[in-house]
């Protein structure tokens, strides 16, 4: 018994060192946290969802079609997905400027609703 008391505090210690790390990950690890939980959140909201600029062909009274529509909400999907990669990979990297510019983009294309 006294043995095992021996070996259960460095193993403990080193379990809670461990987890240090990804605690400290980056200086914006939260907020792109909260931004992601907030997505996750506002799932079932009709009035949230990714947004984009209206065209100047939606301006000129033409109709969109379901093809364009599919290929728009394509493009925009990527767009979002490449610009929470790249604020993860800055945050990665400690650049809290870079990190913040990239999530507030991303959020400028999410509605929560």
């Amino acid at each position: 018994m006294l043995k095992l008391r021996g070996v259960a505090g460095p193993i403990v210690c080193a379990v809670l060192c461990l987890n240090i790390p990804v605690a400290l990950a980056g200086p914006c690890s939260e907020a792109i946290d909260q931004f992601e939980a907030a997505i996750r959140h506002s799932a079932g909201n009709p009035n949230a969802g990714l947004m984009a600029p209206q065209s100047i062909a939606a301006q000129l009274d033409r109709q969109p079609t379901v093809a364009s529509m599919n290929r728009e909400e394509k493009r925009l999907k990527s767009e979002f997905a490449a610009t929470m990669a790249r604020a993860k990979r800055l945050n990665t990297k400690g650049d809290w400027n870079g990190c913040s510019k990239a999530l507030n983009a991303a959020k400028r294309m999410y509605i929560l609703g």
